[in-house]
C-alpha cells in the first residue's frame, strides 16, 4: 500500500514539473516588470534624448516650410 501511495505521489510530481502552461505568461510578465523598471532608473535620460529628438525634429520641419 505506502509503495503504491509513493508512486502515485511520484507520478503527480512529476506531472506538475512537466506542465508549463502558465509559462509564456510568466515570461512576458517578468519581461514587462523589467521594462518598467528600467524606464523607472532611466527616465530622465530618456526625456532628455525624446526632447533633444523632437526639438531638432520641429527645427528642421519650421526651415522646410
Amino acid at each position: 500500500m505506502a509503495e503504491n501511495k509513493k508512486s502515485g505521489f511520484l507520478k503527480r510530481l512529476v506531472f506538475l514539473g512537466n506542465d508549463t502552461e502558465g509559462a509564456g505568461v510568466i515570461e512576458v510578465v517578468l519581461i514587462l516588470v523589467v521594462l518598467i523598471a528600467l524606464v523607472i532608473l532611466f527616465k530622465e535620460q530618456i526625456m532628455d534624448l525624446a526632447e533633444l529628438i523632437f526639438g531638432d525634429m520641429f527645427t528642421k520641419a519650421q526651415s522646410v516650410f
